[in-house]
Order: structure tokens, then C-alpha cells, then sequence
């Protein structure tokens, strides 16, 4: 006898499969704020950890020459307009992340700098190999790019240009020379009489999309001076003006705002070109900020007053940061 077992084999119906669906669909956007947050939380920890390290490689830098590097060394004398770039120390328009790089445990690094930029014939500051060094410490991870770099071919130079995310404070504009890293300056701890933990040192404005602005290692700026390129200002609409003028066109996408909404601490997008003129993050809501008592801060975007206020070293203002 033969014997027939039958199997109640019973599969899913149409609307329990969408039960299923909606119900992982629900979980998923319950779940994927999480995520962000956690990862946001982590990026900004280590955005934390990054500025703290610059922070002590400054401070390790004052102590032993009794003031801060300059935020970009001359390309030409402020005073007579004549070339320094050729005469020694050979270092025209090196940003003050080169001066800092034997206190981050980088004097190897720096030491590759100075031996290549010996000389005159080796003085054009775009050829040094370690220009294309890239810097993990310099770069906020919150950019999802990662570590930027220029072609040296698109750059014009015989290396890469790699880029940096944190820029030094030059002030609020680029000629009043009133914050802490600007062209050729030598300013002390003693000279910022607001007080270390009411001016900030270093900010954040990542590269933008062309990858003209932000070298880190040679940093001519828009004026010569390192602005918009290693050092930033707060509060000068010249440089929103420059922007506007010329990097509203492709590549880049149309200027979206007026200049005077296009300083000091703004949201911001890569692919936007005069927002290389403010300080701008990839963190929800505003930047973090370095200050002269080694502290880091968020603060919060639109805040001009406050930025401007903060990047004086002894502007007198009176304010209070949320």
C-alpha cells in the first residue's frame, strides 16, 4: 500500500506581506535618526579631538617660542611689495599647520618641508613634496570626502595640493590684523587681553567642490594673505564679494545669497563657491571652534555678531556664548 502524506503548506497573503512591510518600514525610520545621530555624535567627537590636538601643538609652539606661528609667512614684504619667497627661509606663504607639524608628532614631516625648501631653486612653496601629504588631524570627518587633495596637473604644480577643513583666525577682516593667525603675524598669549576662552583660534570651512581653496600646506589666499585658503576672516565682505564674483559659475553653483550673507558663521555646501568666503561645517546646526585656552565649541549658525565678537583678541566686547 502506497501511503499519501499531505502537507498543509500555507504561504503568506498579500495584505499580511504588506503588514510585514509597513511594519519593517516603520522600524527602519525609527532606526535610521538613531544611526545618524550615533554617527554624527561620533564625528563631531572626533572633530573635537582633532582641533584639541592643533590646539596643543599651538600651545606647544608658544612655549617654546614665546608667541604663536604666524598663520601664513609673507609671499611678498607687507611693507616694501618686494618678493621674500626667494630669500631665506625659502617659505613663502607656508600656513601655520606647516610651523605646528613638530608638535603633532609630524617633525619628521616637517623636517622633509624645510630640507626640500633649502634653496632658492627650490623655493616655490606648490613644488614641496610635502604638499601632498595628506593630513587626516587637519580634516573634519564629518566631510564624507575624506581627505581632499588638488591634482597637481589641475593645480598647475608638480605635486598634489592636499587640503584642510580648519582654517586659522585671522580677524575680521583681512586688513585689521585684530585675531590671532593672520599673514606674518607673532602674536602672544599676553596679547589676547578678551581672554583665551573668549577668542577662538582655528574654525572650521571645509574645501569646496574645486578644491581651490583650503591647501594646507602653501596658502596664497585670495589677497596674498592666506584668506579664504589657511586663515579666515569674520566679517569682510570683500572676500564674500570675491567669491560671489568669481566662483558663481560652473563648475560652481550660483551664488545663493547677498555678501553680507556670506560671512562670518553660515550654513554651507560644497558646491556653492562663495560659501568658501565663511565659516561653514558638515555638523547639523554650526561649526566647532578652537579656542586660545585649548577648549572647543559648537557654535551655532547665523551667530555674526558673535563670531565677529570672538575673533578679536582684545576687542573689549561683551557677550556671552550659548
Amino acid at each position: 500500500m502506497t501511503n499519501h502524506r499531505k502537507f498543509n503548506q500555507k504561504g503568506f497573503t498579500l495584505i499580511e506581506l504588506l503588514v510585514v512591510i509597513a511594519i519593517i518600514g516603520i522600524l527602519l525610520g525609527l532606526l535610521l535618526p538613531a544611526v545618524q545621530k550615533v554617527r554624527e555624535s561620533a564625528s563631531r567627537t572626533r572633530c573635537i579631538n582633532n582641533l584639541k590636538q592643533i590646539g596643543l601643538a599651538l600651545h606647544g609652539y608658544h612655549d617654546v617660542n614665546a608667541r604663536l606661528p604666524s598663520g601664513q609667512s609673507p609671499w611678498t614684504d607687507p611693507v616694501t611689495g618686494l618678493d621674500v619667497w626667494n630669500v631665506t627661509p625659502f617659505e613663502g606663504c607656508w600656513s601655520f599647520m606647516v610651523y605646528i607639524l613638530p608638535y603633532l608628532e609630524q617633525e619628521s614631516v616637517y623636517k622633509k618641508a624645510k630640507a626640500y625648501g633649502s634653496s632658492a631653486a627650490t623655493a616655490y612653496s606648490w613644488n614641496n613634496p610635502v604638499c601632498a601629504q595628506q593630513m587626516k588631524t587637519y580634516n573634519c570627518p564629518a566631510d564624507a570626502r575624506g581627505v581632499l587633495a588638488k591634482n597637481a596637473a589641475e593645480a598647475g604644480t608638480s605635486v598634489d595640493q592636499s587640503l584642510t577643513g580648519y582654517l586659522g583666525n585671522a580677524g575680521t577682516t583681512s586688513i585689521s590684523m585684530d585675531g590671532v593667525l593672520f599673514m606674518d603675524s607673532k602674536v602672544r598669549f599676553t596679547d589676547i587681553t578678551d581672554g583665551l576662552s573668549n577668542t577662538f583660534v582655528v574654525g572650521e570651512r571645509p574645501p569646496n567642490s574645486n578644491l581651490e581653496f583650503g591647501w594646507w600646506f602653501a596658502a596664497y589666499g585670495y589677497d596674498g594673505k592666506g584668506n579664504g585658503d589657511c586663515v579666515m576672516t569674520s566679517n569682510d565682505l570683500a572676500i564674500a564679494n570675491y567669491f560671489i564674483a568669481n566662483y558663481s559659475g560652473p563648475p560652481n553653483k550660483p551664488c545663493n545669497g547677498t555678501a553680507a550673507q556670506k560671512i562670518g558663521l553660515q550654513s554651507g555646501t560644497p558646491d556653492v563657491g562663495c560659501d568658501a568666503a565663511h565659516y561653514w561645517s558638515f555638523h547639523n546646526g554650526g561649526s566647532m571652534f578652537l579656542f586660545g585656552d585649548g577648549s572647543t565649541r559648537m557654535i551655532f549658525n547665523s551667530s555674526n555678531f558673535l563670531i565677529g565678537a570672538l575673533s578679536t583678541r582684545s576687542g573689549g566686547e561683551i557677550f556671552n556664548i550659548p
